[in-house]
């Protein structure tokens, strides 16, 4: 036998189980962690894209909520788990880019214990006020603003939560100082923006709706490059005299890194098939999300984006470091 047969024989023989294990794959219940509370518009589609998986693979694709403190517990557990593609991570703009930056110490690298997988799906976002707060366009909330800086309050969902970076990415962009004022959990936020006690937030329109048609709530602008076309009476950022900025938080499922390529591959393929699927996409437009399936590579450059446009956030202060 030559040299060259030899090294062939030898790298097959290597490379037969990680094929085996590609083609056996998934050898039992997958379990998809997400950092959501159970029936919010992640959770929901997060569950569609389970049920279309689970009757790919004929395996249960299991949804395990672990909400709270940005995802850093869940994912710090999820990293913990082997690494053969049984157990997926629902990640988020949180996860992989914002923690990174506000904290000096994390359970988790997204660089060195995740692999990426696919964007899933997008929301986007509009600033709203409340129904009767004095600001009625966006040009009084941004004359407001730097007449008085930090006098016009915005509500977000905490330190470093999309709401919170998106908004005082908007605000760096504007030139304004505006006053944080951080909630725990959604409804007692919308109520405090309905009743004027905070001048607006950022919030995507499916979250809303109800506020909205009362009169409770009203849209100063989407930041998106476009109109809503289901509500092309509301202008864009730019239009309304704001900056031509768009808010769109993300979500993307990823891996524990080490997971064999071959069954990384076959996961986006899978799972790029699953978003086709009309009962995936009807349960996302219904929680007001775009899918969005991507490369692992568009995944990486997404990531690279945000952490580039928040950054800027923490160094200036606006954002808090832990």
């Amino acid at each position: 036998m030559t040299r060259r047969a030899f090294v062939a024989g030898i790298g097959a023989l290597l490379a037969a189980p990680l094929a085996a294990r590609a083609q056996d794959w998934p050898m039992h219940a997958v379990r998809i962690v997400v950092p959501y509370s159970v029936g919010i518009g992640p959770d929901v589609v997060a569950r569609a894209v389970a049920e279309a998986l689970s009757a790919r693979w004929r395996q249960p694709v299991i949804v395990d909520n672990k909400p709270g403190a940005s995802g850093i517990v869940a994912f710090g557990e999820v990293r913990r788990t082997p690494a053969d593609g049984h157990t997926l991570f629902l990640a988020d703009t949180a996860t992989l880019a914002v923690n990174p930056l506000l904290h000096a110490t994390l359970p988790y690298d997204p660089q060195r214990d995740l692999v990426p997988v696919s964007l899933l799906f997008r929301a986007t976002f509009l600033l709203w006020t409340g129904g009767a707060n004095r600001l009625r366009t966006l040009a009084d909330l941004l004359d407001e603003a730097r007449r008085a800086p930090e006098r016009v309050s915005y509500a977000s969902l905490g330190n470093g939560h999309a709401s919170h970076v998106a908004v005082e990415s908007f605000a760096r962009a504007a030139g304004l100082r505006l006053l944080h004022v951080p909630f725990k959990d959604t409804g007692t936020l919308l109520t405090a923006v309905a009743a004027g006690e905070v001048d607006f937030t950022a919030i995507g329109m499916n979250t809303v709706a109800g506020l909205a048609a009362r009169g409770k709530l009203r849209a100063l602008a989407v930041a998106a490059r476009q109109r809503l076309p289901e509500h092309p009476a509301i202008p864009t950022l730019a239009e309304a005299g704001g900056p031509p900025l768009e808010m769109h938080p993300w979500a993307a499922l990823v891996a524990v890194a080490g997971t064999p390529a071959p069954v990384l591959d076959q996961l986006q393929r899978d799972l790029a098939d699953a978003l086709q699927s009309p009962a995936v996409k009807a349960r996302a437009e219904q929680a007001g999300f775009e899918l969005t399936p991507s490369t692992p590579q568009a995944l990486r450059e997404r990531v690279a984006s945000d952490v580039a446009l928040y950054r800027p956030l923490v160094e200036e202060g606006r954002v808090a470091r832990f």
